[in-house]
């Protein structure tokens, strides 16, 4: 049995090395706290449960959007293109002979700011039999419902959206709810669902075979109602928060509150020779590979894509003096001169850091297995320099 501890006696000196099972122990307190720490970039305290892969299909439009917004890697293409920094999608738990939804909205936070949400209905073709039917459009309407006992009559339901839509067409028809959803958040006991109508132009209530949106069992996943929910955490503003004011440089990002772990002694040396390539020679500021594999990590369970992201790092010295290669700040040039010149004791030369950060994109399933698209920021190095 190996004991805690082991002493080896070198020249009457006693050196005390930590065992192998002590070595496991520490190994795995590290990754649980690294662990806990990447979670918390990610703005989650756990993550979620993992997914049996290929049971469950994340929608088309997701994919879509977030193909639309990142590049294969996930890094984000155009930060205007998306609205806030979250979309969510939910799917309908409601099963009624009506065209009525109803959709759980618990795993959105109370803090995040609801910009827009969408009600999206798969349109079918109509029967063969009445393809013939002489009227071209028909009104669809899209209702909160305010109280279930009288959701039929006007005073039971509160109008959202309503529009024209073509009766022999097939495809996507998308409604604003955002009003709904807003009061939703503001009291969950007021989510009692929605309701669509449809009608003639002369305002009849049309036959349901005639005019038909997938829904349940009998219908295809990927055509199923969907509501779509562009959100903001509030995370970005928090970082814009914290950026240095006066600077002409991107920000360098969020500096979270992490406690220093100790280095070893390998550590210590690998820290004293960042500056130096494998040939001795210094090596100058300048961006490196650092791949974040999500699956190493025990992430792919939950994850849709990207597999993992290069995060880049930014290694090497910035040796006086600076040349504007280093892409250094003024102040990055003036510490440069007054440690060049010894003008001042313990002013060390500038640090090689990003200069530039992009955002990438997560495309992933939450707890209740909606599947949620969102933007972190500065999570890329983009560029180094010399600060």
């Amino acid at each position: 049995m190996l004991t805690a501890v082991i002493w080896i006696s070198v020249m009457g000196l006693s050196i005390c090395r930590p065992s192998e099972n002590q070595l496991n122990t520490e190994s795995e307190e590290v990754r649980s706290e690294a662990i806990k720490r990447l979670l918390e970039v990610f703005g989650m305290e756990d993550p979620p449960a993992a997914l049996v892969r290929g049971h469950k299909q994340p929608p088309q439009y997701m994919l879509d959007l977030y193909n639309t917004i990142a590049d294969v890697n996930g890094v984000t293409k155009d930060p205007t293109l998306l609205e806030g920094n979250t979309v969510r999608s939910f799917f309908n738990k409601l099963h009624s002979e009506q065209i009525e939804f109803l959709f759980n909205m618990s795993m959105v936070a109370k803090s995040e700011k609801i910009l827009t949400a969408e009600l999206h209905l798969f349109k079918l073709r109509p029967q063969a039999s009445l393809t013939f039917n002489r009227q071209h459009f028909c009104q669809v309407s899209v209702y909160q419902v305010l109280d279930s006992s009288k959701k039929n009559v006007s005073q039971g339901k509160k109008l959202l959206s309503s529009r024209l839509v073509p009766i022999h067409s097939s495809g996507w028809e998308v409604f604003t709810i955002t009003q709904a959803v807003r009061s939703w958040m503001l009291d969950e006991g007021s989510n009692l669902g929605l309701l669509v109508s449809v009608r003639t132009l002369a305002g009849l209530q049309m036959d349901p075979k005639t005019v038909r949106f997938a829904s349940g069992q009998n219908h295809h996943h990927s055509k199923q109602p969907m509501l779509v929910l562009f959100t903001d955490d509030g995370r970005r503003a928090a970082s814009l928060e914290l950026t240095p004011k006066g600077s002409d440089d991107s920000p360098v990002g969020q500096r979270l509150p992490f406690p220093s772990l100790p280095l070893s002694a390998t550590a210590r040396r690998s820290a004293r020779s960042i500056d130096y390539d494998e040939s001795g020679e210094k090596m100058p500021c300048q961006r490196l590979p650092l791949y974040v594999d999500f699956e190493e990590i025990g992430w792919s369970g939950w994850i849709v894509s990207p597999r993992g992201y290069n995060a880049y790092h930014c290694k090497g010295s910035c040796p006086f003096p600076l040349g504007q290669n280093m892409r250094p700040t003024n102040h990055a040039t003036v510490q440069s001169i007054i440690n060049a010149l010894k003008l001042t004791k313990g002013i060390e030369t500038p640090c090689c850091v990003p200069d530039k950060l992009f955002s990438i994109n997560l495309l992933y399933f939450d707890d209740d297995e909606n599947v949620v698209l969102k933007q972190y920021d500065d999570m890329v190095a983009g560029s180094c320099g010399c600060h």
